[in-house]
């Protein structure tokens, strides 16, 4: 769970699930306060955007109603706004997102 604010127009804000996108060797380093999230929605209304939105059901990672991973609304999150761990997502569910991010940022 993660603090999205201050956000604005069409970027997700609240109090929502992140799924954890930065390396863990990035993530381990204690004195770089920023992590690199990928925040999620209950809107199915987002899969209109093609593959970059990736489903993830409820129950999965500790998430209480079905959810879409929003590749295309990644962002940097100071680690003050990281909240309570949720879960975590199983391989196949983390290479559709990696699949998502690729699609997302044009990565070969």
């Amino acid at each position: 769970m993660a603090t999205l604010e201050p956000r604005s127009g069409s970027e997700q804000r609240g109090t929502r699930p992140v799924l954890l996108v930065s390396s863990d060797l990035f993530n381990s380093v204690q004195n770089w306060r920023s992590l690199i999230v990928a925040p999620l929605t209950t809107s199915s209304r987002n899969l209109r955007r093609g593959p970059s939105c990736i489903a993830v059901s409820a129950g999965t990672a500790g998430l209480r109603q079905d959810s879409f991973v929003l590749c295309h609304q990644v962002t940097t999150l100071d680690r003050a706004k990281i909240g309570r761990r949720l879960g975590e997502l199983p391989a196949a569910a983390l290479e559709e997102v990696a699949e998502g991010l690729r699609v997302a940022m044009a990565i070969d």
